[in-house]
């Protein structure tokens, strides 16, 4: 008996720390369970003020209307809402609320890393360098549409050139028979655009910017 009234002695330090560490703060209150079976929850006490969302942008393009794109990504929602842990995924309007809306209401990308909004790292340890490639290349193979600029520039701001080459652009001219049908389904420019990148289908002139037979302007 004298051993275990030792022991118990010795213990009592411990299962006071663990009885502090167990109490919530005062800013927190237990409430039981709403369903027989379940366990309590935490939740703010009432007299806390709660931390105020984030304000909600609007999906409007930059002329003020909501562009058919958009609202026809809206009524296609790619997410199962039913899914209990839907709300736990972030909403787009907050996480760039900091980012300006192109025409037709996407988020302009080009526009937040000139700002300042966004900076992409060249790698994990954040003191590699972006291999900043300034190369504008024309490709006139369009038919009757104005050629097509590429700047590797705006490009190579955040993407490094494995992205590119030599999957899905072979690093050699002629050797890449791109057309708009390949790239509504995802190939060549389409495994970006049109998915993180601006939408092609209702921005042609952003990329058929060169006129023929003008020469091409930075």
């Amino acid at each position: 008996m004298q051993g275990l009234s030792r022991l118990l002695a010795c213990m009592r330090p411990l299962a006071v720390l663990c009885g502090l560490l167990l109490i919530p703060p005062a800013s927190w209150v237990l409430e039981p369970a709403a369903a027989a079976g379940t366990s309590a929850f935490v939740k703010p006490a009432p007299n806390v003020v709660p931390v105020e969302d984030p304000p909600r942008v609007s999906a409007e393009s930059s002329t003020g209307e909501t562009h058919p794109a958009r609202l026809a990504l809206e009524r296609n929602p790619i997410h199962d809402e039913s899914n209990p842990d839907y709300l736990r995924l972030q909403r787009i309007d907050e996480a760039m609320r900091f980012v300006k809306r192109d025409a037709i209401g996407f988020p302009d990308w080009m526009a937040a890393l000139r700002s300042g909004a966004i900076s992409p790292r060249a790698g994990l340890s954040a003191t590699e360098k972006m291999d900043v490639f300034d190369l504008d290349i024309v490709m006139k193979n369009t038919k009757e549409m104005p050629h097509v600029l590429f700047p590797h520039q705006s490009h190579t701001l955040w993407l490094d050139c494995s992205n590119c080459h030599p999957r899905p652009f072979l690093p050699k001219a002629g050797s890449n028979p791109v057309s708009m049908s390949q790239i509504f389904r995802g190939e060549y420019c389409g495994m970006c655009h049109d998915r993180v990148a601006f939408i092609t289908f209702f921005s042609c002139d952003r990329c058929h910017s060169v006129a023929q037979g003008v020469p091409a302007q930075k």
